[in-house]
């Protein structure tokens, strides 16, 4: 099976099977960082596809130095996703008008904007992630690496990879902590 690299070279050089071979190696890790960002299916699906869209276009600008392209599509996937929460604040800005009495009324309004709001602040906290930190979280979280894997994957320790793992989750529990009302 052909490695990353080579799937990039012969994808800039216009081979569509072989950056279908990288969609098909990666679409589910990024998937699930949309996921982890946007919190909703339709949403993180087409924030998958626009990422590997994007992808598509700027192959030919990738100069990758690893094994993997994962973390190269990661962050494009970060970038779409945060468009996409920009987008999604505009949009409830704008249609925050008067309710349509011949609506049902949702179940819980309040836990529903407290899941929002707890969700956007979890996708920026994420996003906000940057260099090796953002990297262990798309390989280990994302990705599904094991520490060692990851370590070896970023030239790091298993210590430096499992400390690190360990800060970020322990962030991102604040801020679900500091999201839930008392």
């Amino acid at each position: 099976m052909a490695t990353d690299a080579e799937w990039v070279v012969r994808a800039a050089a216009g081979d569509d099977g072989a950056f279908r071979g990288l969609y098909r190696r990666h679409a589910d890790a990024v998937y699930r960082i949309a996921m982890i960002l946007l919190a909703d299916r339709a949403d993180a699906e087409d924030a998958t596809q626009d990422a590997f869209v994007t992808a598509w276009r700027k192959i030919g600008d990738l100069d990758l130095q690893s094994d993997s392209a994962l973390p190269w599509l990661a962050t494009i996937c970060r970038y779409t996703c945060a468009n996409r929460l920009r987008a999604r604040r505009r949009e409830q800005q704008h249609t925050a008008g008067p309710v349509d009495e011949r609506l049902p009324a949702p179940i819980d309004v309040e836990q529903q904007v407290v899941d929002a709001e707890l969700a956007d602040r979890l996708a920026r906290e994420v996003a906000g992630l940057t260099g090796v930190d953002a990297q262990v979280f798309v390989l280990c979280v994302s990705g599904g690496y094991a520490y060692d894997a990851a370590a070896a994957e970023l030239g790091l320790s298993h210590g430096a990879v499992r400390n690190r793992l360990s800060r970020i989750r322990s962030r991102l529990r604040r801020t679900v902590e500091e999201g839930t009302p008392s």
